[in-house]
């Protein structure tokens, strides 16, 4: 099964247009991405529903952040792209009436609960400008 790779990608592409000057064409991003300019515009417009991005037409024109690095974090642009879990794994649903599937179930879905608990408060911490601090300074 693919991984989806969306967070990690529009971060990368959000990053780049904070760092420079935060306008871009779907094309630019598209030859970033090494994908299709339609597939850009669609996964923008998600960022553009939740007031990350926003896009001018004509001359000139293309996606232009809305709002400084500082006050994006990783969740907000997870969150724009997918408003489900984060974490995807599931569990077993062949055997309801089995008493291990069950305790099986309870404790994963428990499990699964925490995780994505301590996964949202991290990535809620996590601005897009330290992401970018640590790509400057790598450099």
């Amino acid at each position: 099964m693919k991984r989806d790779s969306r967070l990690a990608r529009m971060l990368h592409v959000l990053i780049h247009m904070g760092l420079l000057g935060g306008r871009e064409t779907s094309e630019t991003i598209a030859k970033m991405l090494n994908t299709n300019p339609v597939v850009v515009r669609r996964t923008m417009g998600a960022l553009k529903r939740k007031g990350i991005v926003n896009s001018e037409g004509g001359r000139g024109g293309g996606w232009i952040l809305l709002q400084p690095l500082d006050e994006l974090t990783v969740l907000d642009v997870q969150k724009a792209l997918d408003e489900g879990p984060l974490l995807s794994a599931g569990v077993s649903e062949d055997h309801p009436s089995c008493p291990v599937e069950r305790a099986t179930n309870a404790a994963l879905l428990e499990a699964f609960g925490r995780a994505e608990l301590t996964l949202h408060e991290e990535l809620a911490r996590l601005k897009l400008s330290t992401i970018a601090e640590r790509a400057i300074s790598a450099a």
